[in-house]
């Protein structure tokens, strides 16, 4: 079960809006390689993972991930909520947005793609799903250095997207052990990677 504490995991507080900026981060909320998908995967992966360490850890990440998704949201609404229209009308980026959601928090990625299901893995085979997961966090991390990049001009947003990259390495070094200590428990005469041969 899980608890939910009624407060983020980093404060998010930003003072200017900024709908461009807006309509670039809501990738990390419901793009291909945002918060939203890394939550369903690791939390759908755990059940058919074989080890009780793994389960725990897939179980520990996806739920960290939503808090995650809730950081971005939070970083999104604050960035809309006290648009004026003339802001609006000036934002060529978030104009189509706002047109379909208004200033609501929609799962979408910046190009305008809504969130998929088909944008995760869940094999059911823990070194793929694994393998899936290391490359989930560098590509989290590497759409957070993007927005980096992108949001320079705005300490109160940069502060929280550092944190949120700082995570995905962290992420990534925890399913680079995970897949270490399952190369090392399951027999190496049935793995493919060890035995070309495989089923033989």
């Amino acid at each position: 079960m899980f608890q939910y504490e009624k407060r983020l995991q980093y404060p998010v507080n930003i003072k200017n809006p900024n709908p461009k900026l807006a309509s670039l981060i809501i990738s990390q909320y419901g793009g291909p390689d945002g918060e939203l998908g890394a939550s369903m995967r690791y939390l759908s992966q755990r059940y058919s993972m074989p080890y009780p360490e793994l389960k725990g850890l897939l179980t520990d990440i996806g739920t960290e991930e939503l808090g995650h998704l809730e950081m971005v949201a939070a970083i999104v609404h604050q960035l809309t909520k006290n648009l004026t229209d003339d802001q609006v009308e000036e934002s060529t980026a978030f104009a189509p947005y706002f047109v379909d959601h208004g200033v609501g928090v929609y799962p979408t990625a910046a190009s305008g793609f809504p969130w998929s299901a088909a944008s995760i893995g869940v094999k059911g085979d823990p070194i793929c799903d694994l393998t899936e997961d290391l490359a989930a966090e560098q590509k989290a991390r590497v759409t957070y250095d993007n927005i980096l990049v992108l949001a320079k001009d705005d300490p109160d947003v940069t502060d929280v997207i550092r944190f949120l990259r700082e995570r995905e390495v962290v992420h990534f070094q925890r399913f680079g052990e995970a897949l270490k200590l399952t190369k090392d428990k399951l027999d190496q005469k049935n793995v493919y990677y060890m035995n070309p041969a495989f089923p033989g």
